[in-house]
């Protein structure tokens, strides 16, 4: 993952600062800590990045989310229906069961797509 330094998919997924990526935004980086799924550092540590940048600036993560929730859903749909063959009961039930145990996967991915739409990497404020 580690090759991926500087592009926007290492920040959104690993959950680092978009600018630095070099601290996770998150107060605990396990998403399904679920009591601290939303947790947040309010600053990078390492570049000071503020990355709510306004109240209620997270709810535009809401509409990353249905596309993300979408792509989950479609992937659990070709791989029960054309892969495994199952039937159409049990491919809703598993695009059901993977939405859900996949919840706070997309929850932070949505929260991190959303905030690297707002900021870019720079190098210079990376360490090392």
């Amino acid at each position: 993952m580690k090759s991926l330094k500087g592009n926007k998919l290492y920040s959104i997924f690993t959950g680092t600062c978009p600018v630095c990526q070099e601290e996770s935004m998150y107060k605990d980086p396990n998403p399904y800590h679920i009591s601290r799924l939303f947790d947040m550092h309010e600053r990078c540590s390492n570049c000071g990045t503020k990355y709510k940048m306004e109240p209620s600036f997270f709810f535009g993560a809401m509409y990353v989310s249905y596309a993300v929730g979408i792509a989950f859903a479609t992937a659990a749909f070709v791989i029960s229906w054309w892969i495994f063959k199952l039937s159409l009961l049990s491919t809703f039930i598993a695009i059901v069961l993977t939405l859900i145990v996949f919840l706070p996967v997309i929850v932070r991915w949505s929260r991190n797509i959303w905030v690297n739409f707002f900021f870019s990497y720079d190098g210079k404020k990376a360490k090392g």
